[in-house]
């Protein structure tokens, strides 16, 4: 590909240049020939008001077609045939085996939505349905929550804003395996927290949520406000930066305290950078899969259980493909609408504008 990308500059730009003299060329005769007068524009008569010769010409001549758009398409041609192919093309037969009887291998009898039955009358769906109102609620809330108090915190000018904007991102640059096993290992109470308050001399401390199956799902949630906290924590920043400081300034002067300033005139103006926070984290809990499998397994038994464990438990491990195959979609539909319904709302409007109708020449 990146062989015929080159070839393909090579030649359009030599036809450019190529072009490029013949215009000039063409140029310099056509002055020369009108005793070096000015060239009329194009679409405008001249100034004795008649429209000459030159004002209804062709859309494009002759060198421009050799500036046609050609080798940006050809570049991106073949991620676009990968995509459509390995992305979509995928998703589309995951949509099929859904609606299949496939179970350790891939069987095309068409059943219709009997798999989608069998997974709405399965008990350990509805307990990962359960756990992801519980987590994506908690993840959410707190995530947004804690990434606006530091954002707010960094912006009020303090002198070591680099050192901790640093150290509230690093989180983010971890993975999800790392951060879970990290995690596993603190929150462990053999290894982890509550032995080293044992060895402290606080010999009544105790914290073992996360081999209670009760609680584990909030040791999940922890883990995970922990790691994406930071990244919240940078686009409220971003948005904290963007906000008009004429209107705090006025509101200073009419002797507003700086919380009724972030209240009522910066927090109000947040709206896209909400709404994209919402959208991000959202996603990312419905996906949640790698810091489950890291931090608990599953466990203890399947009260850590995620839509996306699920998926992976019965199409890889009980032989259960198109059931795999139908919360798979359920996710996909879910993601999709979080996003459909999201990015629009986090788009800025565009003040209208009133179409520009371009001067056609006299009539007739």
């Amino acid at each position: 590909v990146a062989g015929i990308a080159a070839t393909f500059l090579r030649s359009a730009l030599a036809g450019h240049s190529a072009g490029g003299a013949a215009n000039g060329a063409c140029r310099g005769r056509g002055e020369a020939a009108r005793g070096g007068g000015p060239r009329p524009r194009r679409g405008r008569p001249p100034a004795g008001g008649v429209a000459g010769p030159h004002t209804h010409g062709p859309a494009m001549s002759a060198p421009a077609t050799l500036r046609t758009p050609l080798l940006p398409k050809l570049v991106i041609a073949p991620s676009f045939i990968l995509s459509l192919l390995f992305i979509y093309g995928l998703i589309a037969w995951n949509g099929y085996l859904s609606l299949s009887a496939s179970r350790l291998l891939p069987n095309y009898e068409f059943v219709g939505v009997e798999q989608y039955v069998n997974l709405f009358e399965s008990e350990r769906w509805w307990v990962a349905m359960k756990n992801l109102a519980i987590f994506g609620s908690l993840f959410i809330f707190f995530g947004m929550a804690i990434g606006l108090l530091l954002a707010i915190l960094l912006d009020q000018k303090i002198r070591a804003e680099g050192v901790l904007r640093t150290i509230y991102l690093y989180p983010m640059a971890l993975s999800f395996i790392v951060t879970g096993t990290a995690w596993k290992w603190l929150l462990d109470p053999g290894v982890g927290l509550e032995r080293s308050m044992h060895l402290i001399g606080w010999e009544g401390f105790s914290f073992s949520w996360i081999k209670d199956s009760e609680l584990a799902i909030y040791c999940v949630v922890i883990a995970a406000v922990w790691q994406t906290s930071g990244f919240v924590m940078a686009m409220f920043l971003a948005g904290l930066r963007g906000v008009d400081s004429e209107q705090i300034n006025a509101a200073r002067v009419d002797g507003a305290k700086p919380w009724q300033i972030y209240l009522r005139i910066i927090i109000p103006q947040l709206g896209p950078v909400f709404v994209s926070a919402f959208v991000i984290l959202s996603h990312m809990a419905v996906k949640s899969y790698d810091l489950v499998i890291a931090l608990t397994n599953g466990g203890p038994g399947r009260s850590t259980w995620l839509p996306s464990v699920f998926m992976y438990q019965y199409t890889f491990t009980r032989n259960e493909m198109a059931v795999g195959a139908a919360s798979s979609v359920l996710m996909l539909l879910a993601v999709a609408v979080v996003a459909s319904t999201g990015v629009p709302a986090s788009m800025p409007s565009r003040p209208h504008r009133p179409r520009r109708r371009r001067w056609r020449g006299p009539s007739a």
